[in-house]
């Protein structure tokens, strides 16, 4: 018995070495794929980023990190605030660029910032951080550069392409319909005071200015096309209505507006050409935001 007794208990102790350097293997593959990072050639210059971040803490962009499925653990409070991103951000803690403590207690491996933000080089310590500033890429190059900075640069550039062919075509049919000089405004009410839009400035502007190229009246143009935005007075509110309106609704502002004689009597709104959206809903331009208005543009410009 002690013959058959000792190879066997060599065998098995070999076995269990051998299942236990495997594993050691293993996990110290996993280790070094986690490890691994790419250079992401920012703004502010080159940073050695995850390849795979697992933990993204985006208090710029974040709409555009979620369109990718980016694993996002924290975010800024207006990102959070707005109903389309409720579902994807259950259980997301919200934070802030003065949050120092709370960030480090998520333990990202990728912080996402804007430019006018505080303690940038602070968070730089707690994680690689990539900087952005708003304005300075065009809504479809930004979301490209997001997707180079997550490692999904062909399904961004998939997306660009696609949505593009897309919006362009539903423009092309909306102008058949409301005419090649029909003219659209994109409008959005304050508590006093009201704000219109050029082409960059969310609230659809982009889709309805550049993507389905519909015309601008010529107070639009003079007034915000350059700025992105200009405020006014509801006593003017004529002067800036086009054929088209697209009102983007502040729910927490004050709507009184919509029973003035001002209001009612703008051709627009006599011809029942007013396009309504949801502010809250409409501050972005990222994928999921611009697919959720290039949905209510096409239903609204092509009904009946």
């Amino acid at each position: 018995m002690k013959k058959l007794y000792i190879p066997f208990l060599l065998l098995f102790v070999f076995v269990l070495s051998a299942c236990g350097n495997n594993e050691a293997a293993d996990a110290n593959q996993t280790t070094e794929s986690e490890k691994e990072t790419i250079t992401y050639q920012s703004e502010t210059g080159p940073v050695e980023v995850p390849k795979d971040p697992k933990r993204i803490i985006a208090l710029s962009n974040g709409p555009n990190v979620l369109a990718l499925g980016g694993n996002v653990v924290g975010i800024d409070e207006w990102t959070n605030m707005n109903p389309l991103f409720e579902e994807k951000l259950e259980g997301v803690e919200v934070v802030s660029d003065e949050n120092l403590e709370k960030i480090i207690e998520l333990e990202p491996d990728l912080i996402i910032v804007g430019s006018w933000m505080k303690n940038i080089d602070k968070l730089g310590d707690i994680a690689p951080t990539v900087v952005y500033t708003w304005g300075k890429l065009d809504y479809l190059t930004q979301q490209v550069e997001i997707g180079k900075l997550l490692n999904k640069e062909k399904e961004a550039k998939d997306w660009v392409d696609d949505f593009t062919v897309r919006a362009k075509a539903s423009g092309e049919e909306i102008r058949a319909k409301i005419g090649e000089d029909a003219t659209v405004s994109v409008i959005e009410n304050g508590n006093k005071e009201f704000y219109v839009f050029g082409n960059n400035y969310a609230r659809g502007s982009e889709i309805i200015y550049q993507a389905m190229e519909l015309k601008m009246p010529e107070k639009v143009e003079e007034m915000a096309l350059e700025s992105g935005i200009y405020t006014f007075s509801a006593e003017v509110l004529p002067e800036f209505a086009g054929d088209y309106i697209v009102l983007s609704k502040n729910p927490d502002s004050d709507s009184s507006f919509l029973d003035t004689d001002t209001w009612k009597n703008i051709p627009a709104v006599k011809n029942g050409q007013v396009i309504e959206i949801n502010s809250k809903a409409s501050t972005y331009s990222d994928p999921i935001t611009l697919e959720y208005l290039l949905e209510i543009f096409e239903e609204s410009f092509l009904k009946n």
